[in-house]
Formats: structure tokens, sequence, C-alpha cells
């Protein structure tokens, strides 16, 4: 049939705009790509009425792959900061650990203008102020979405080849898939966070590179301060800063039972910022590119990302796919690697004349490859470092951690934890012990998800029996989590 597009890209957010890119390079534009948004041009991709809610952070190896494979490149104003890397710190502040390497601080207020620009140049379509609300089909394949268009008030429709669905984490449109059972609908709860920041000018106090660092973005874990999350200050220039936490809701309302609190999110930020010795008189960013951006909470995904991200006419990116890091939330390195790799596999699809989900399944296969095989794996360890002590994060990272285990953080990979064998006997303590066994088997299990995922199947046919023994190996695991926090 004739549609209005090739391709319909919902949700104008950072992962969508490049998705729409790579799709326009990869088809050196001979491919018709529109765009929808629910908000106006000047506030594109906002993802709340607070704004673009989000640690700011990303590596510039992400950055890179991006620009060398779909030439998108980004500078001032879009980048506003660059460090080092991130150096992720113990309660007690006695250990660190370096990882990530090269990165930059973004302004995620000014680079969707960037992002539009440069999506007007290479001949993208928009539609603005249009609410999504479902899927168009024919038959059994998608073909279009449907929802309001908030100017008139009158209903809305747009028929594509292909739907690339970045709507963000509770994206309507794969709550609402109709054409799949491999395509996981909802997210668990506990896979969620909550997570909230400021941006903020201060000034100068102590100088402590443990609670600020112009050249290093700073991850704090302690379970008083962001249960089952961690803290951030990360660096927007000598005197600036984003800084925030991310909590799960469950260990929230345990940690506040153990020590007799009713800390919310927002409670828990600004405790955090008071406590902060580096940083003195902060305030909100008055800058006119952080207008709209200097304060507010957001709901993150912390696992794997969808086992199953086609079926026939429709793919996920981004949020919606659930990409973000199961260890720090951190979700624009994934975003560029997907937004990347979904431009290439969707304009192979839609030029070889097979859209359906055997068609667009090679997108599961590379994203995987790239970066998705890992995810699993950090996953089950993300919910064991979630039940530990502060006291045993403390001895973990002094004693547990050698240079390969660093090295495998670096990557953004799972550790082997390699000191733990070293040391044998020597470990005191029956709750380090404990610990010693936890980590063992999250290192174990990541040995078996890790090569299951790099045996992810070439097509649909293969997706069942794989995704049982996915399941099956997720449900051990948790349920040996569950005994061990017992």
């Amino acid at each position: 049939m004739k549609t209005d597009y090739d391709l319909v890209v919902a949700g104008g957010g950072l992962a969508g705009m490049v998705a729409a890119q790579s799709a326009s390079h990869y088809s050196k534009q001979r491919l018709s790509i529109l765009v929808i948004d629910r908000n106006p041009p000047i506030f594109l991709g906002k993802k709340t009425v607070s704004g673009w809610i989000c640690g700011d952070a990303v590596s510039k190896e992400a950055v890179d792959y991006m620009g060398e494979r779909i030439q998108v490149s980004w500078g001032r104003p879009e980048i506003e900061h660059r460090v080092k890397g991130v150096m992720a710190l113990s309660p007690d502040r006695e250990t660190s650990i370096p990882f990530d390497g090269d990165g930059y601080l973004l302004n995620r207020q000014e680079l969707p203008q960037s992002q539009y620009r440069e999506a007007q140049k290479r001949g993208i379509n928009f539609d603005f102020e249009i609410n999504l609300n479902g899927l168009l089909y024919d038959g059994t394949q998608v073909i279009g979405v449907e929802g309001i268009n908030r100017k008139t008030n009158e209903p809305y429709k747009k028929t594509a080849r292909v739907v690339i669905d970045a709507t963000g984490v509770a994206s309507m449109l794969r709550n609402g898939v109709k054409n799949t059972t491999k395509m996981e609908k909802k997210i668990d709860r506990t896979d969620l966070e909550s997570t909230g920041r400021h941006i903020m000018y201060f000034d100068k106090g102590q100088d402590d590179p443990t609670e600020f660092d112009p050249d290093y973005c700073l991850i704090h874990l302690d379970q008083d301060i962001a249960p089952g999350g961690y803290g951030w200050v990360f660096p927007k220039g000598q005197n600036k800063v984003n800084i925030g936490l991310g909590v799960e809701k469950t260990l929230l309302e345990k940690r506040n039972k153990r020590l007799g609190r009713h800390d919310d999110v927002t409670g828990l930020i600004n405790q955090y910022v008071a406590r902060n010795s580096a940083i003195r008189n902060p305030r909100l960013s008055t800058d006119p590119s952080d207008a709209n951006n200097v304060t507010g909470n957001f709901q993150v995904s912390v696992r794997r990302q969808n086992d199953c991200m086609v079926s026939a006419g429709f793919m996920l990116v981004g949020d919606s796919a659930w990409m973000p890091k199961p260890l720090d939330a951190g979700g624009i390195g994934p975003a560029l690697i997907a937004g990347t790799t979904i431009g290439r596999n969707v304009v192979d699809a839609i030029e070889s004349g097979d859209v359906t989900e055997k068609g667009l399944w090679q997108y599961n296969v590379d994203y995987i490859k790239e970066y998705g095989y890992k995810t699993a794996g950090l996953e089950v360890f993300r919910r064991l470092l979630q039940m530990l002590t502060n006291d045993q994060i403390n001895y973990g990272m002094k004693h547990f951690m050698g240079s390969l285990d660093v090295e495998a953080i670096s990557r953004g990979e799972h550790p082997d934890f390699s000191m733990i064998g070293k040391m044998g006997m020597i470990i005191r303590g029956a709750l380090n012990k404990k610990l010693a066994d936890g980590l063992r088997h999250t290192t174990n299990q990541n040995k078996f998800l890790t090569e299951h995922y790099r045996n992810y199947p070439k097509g649909p046919e293969g997706f069942e029996e794989w995704s049982k023994k996915l399941q099956k190996t997720l449900r051990e695991s948790y349920e040996y989590l569950a005994k061990w926090e017992n």
C-alpha cells in the first residue's frame, strides 16, 4: 500500500533524532522520514514539564561511534564541558574506581535544537504538538500511528512502512503493541529508578576531589544517601554542576524505616547538595541555555534492553527499549549506538522490500553484538549491589577489585572479581564471605549470559527457545539473590 512516509519516528528526543538522522544518512536521503513530537519546536524532545531531566554525561567513545558512522558532529553549544572519565567512590570515600574514559557533559536544552537544524538539512520532516496513543495496522503489520493534534484537538493519523518508537520508558505504543508476543510491554517496578537532579552554580568550598572535581564525573555509592542507586556530581564547569541521585523506591522505603525517616527523592537530593563540602552557596542556574531545564525528577530503567525490539513494521530505540545501562542508568551512550544502528537496519529492510518481523530482525542481532550482549549480566550484578550494606560495599571495593576488574568496568562490563580467589581464607567475617559468594555467583551468571546473548537467534524462529533459557537463568539468579538477602 502507498503510505504517507517511508519511516515515522515517534518521539523527537535524543534517540529518535539520531535514528532519523541515521536513516537519512544510510538512505542518502532517498527515504521520506517524519519525526513526530509532542512538544513545540523550541522544546523538541522535552521529557516532562521540568525539562530534559538527565545526568547529561556521555562517553567520547559513544559520540565518536555515532559521528564516524553517520557524520554527525557535536561541539559547542551541544557539548558544555569535557571530562577525563567517571570516578565511582565507596561510601567511606577511601576507594575510587575510574571508568568510561574521556567524556562530555551535554547541554540537553541546546542539543535538540542543533539536532533539529541538522535534521532539516538532511530533508527530515516534522510534526509537532502531537500526542500519539496507538499504532495503525493492516492485518498483523504495523502501518502507522494515531493520536491527537494538540493544536487543533483533532484526530491525527500518519502511515508509514516502518514506525520507530522513541517515545520513552512508559511508551504507550509499546505497551499497546498487538502484533507480537516476543516484545515485552511492561517493565517491573524494581527495574525502575526514581531520579532527580539540579543544574547549579556554586562558590568553591573545601578542596575535596571526592566531592567535586572539574575533570571527573563523581558517583557516590551510599545506601543511606541513595538506596539502591547512587548520587552523582557531574561538572559542567569550574563552578557549575549537574548534581542529583537515583533510588529504587522499595529500597528507599526500607532505608527510611531503618533510619526512622520519611525522605522522598527531592528531599534526598537537597540533603545531598547541602552536605557537599566542596559546594558552597549553591543556586539553580539562570543561564538562558538552562532556562527550561534546571531541576526535576524522572523515572529511568536499569535493566537489560527489551529482549525483542522489533515486530512487523515496528521497532524500539532508546528509553522505549529500556536501553539505559543497568549499573548507572546512563542512557545517552546506548541511545547513540542504537540510534546509529537502527538507521542502517531500517534502510536495509525498506530498500529490500521486507519490513516484516523477519525483515527487521537484524536490528536485534546488530545491537546485541555492538552493546546489548553485556546488559543482562550487569542487571544481575546491579540487583546484588542493591542488597549490600555500606560496610559490604566498602569492603568489596577495597579488597575484591583487581586491575582486571577495573578494566572490565571501564569497558562497561561485569568484573570477574579475580581478587576473591587470591584472597581465599583471608576473607574475614561472615558477611564478607557471604559477599564473596554473591560476587562469585554474579560472575558465573554473567559468563553464561554474555555467551547466551552472543548466540542470539539470527531470526524470529529461534527466539522462543533462546528466551526460555534466558528466563530460566534470570529466574535462578533472582531466586538465589532472594535467599542471599535473607
